[in-house]
């Protein structure tokens, strides 16, 4: 029988309640209280910090904090990645971001999302992963929804909601989201 965690990152109903769950989400909400809580000189703390929540990429990132995330340990970055400050990542699938990709202040990931059904919503939520390729650029305010893959080299205007797939290469923007032109280069 799969555990909660199991269906939850199976991108199936889950219960967030589940006690194991509820610890996973307190630890990276400590993590991060501490990670946002650092001064700029005590660049070491905010590494251990770093790695210590992340599953993958924590010994490379550079997160300006306030960082937020559901568990962290979802979270699978390449090198060098970028977070501007404010940024929101909520993690309930896996979280995948490549090599040197940079987000602008107030960029928020959500893989998490909830069934129409309200009685359902009570006591159940699913989730889709995220995929975001080496050397994309997301404005400031963006939002990237549940399911989306992103496409290296590409450019997300500031404030736009990605609802779908941005393929690679491209300069997208606005509400919803889309390809506004090629980028050469």
């Amino acid at each position: 029988m799969m555990s909660e965690r199991d269906r939850m990152l199976a991108g199936e109903l889950y219960n967030p309640m589940d006690p194991e769950l509820v610890q996973a989400r307190e630890r990276a909400r400590d993590l991060c209280q501490d990670l946002n809580a650092t001064r700029e000189a005590q660049a070491d703390e905010r590494r251990r910090i770093l790695v210590e929540l992340l599953a993958a990429g924590g010994e490379t990132a550079w997160i300006q904090p306030p960082f937020y995330c559901d568990y962290g340990s979802n979270i699978h970055l390449g090198e060098r990645v970028f977070f501007n400050f404010n940024c929101v990542v909520l993690d309930v699938c896996r979280v995948t971001i490549g090599d040197y990709t940079m987000f602008g202040p107030a960029v928020q990931i959500y893989t998490a999302t909830h069934p129409m059904d309200a009685m359902l919503r009570r006591k159940q939520e699913f989730a889709r992963p995220i995929e975001i390729g080496p050397d994309v650029w997301v404005g400031g305010g963006a939002i990237v929804c549940p399911g989306v893959r992103i496409g290296a080299r590409s450019v997300i205007g500031a404030g736009s909601v990605v609802t779908r797939d941005v393929p690679e290469g491209v300069f997208a923007a606005g509400n919803p989201c889309r390809v506004i032109r090629t980028i050469e280069g």
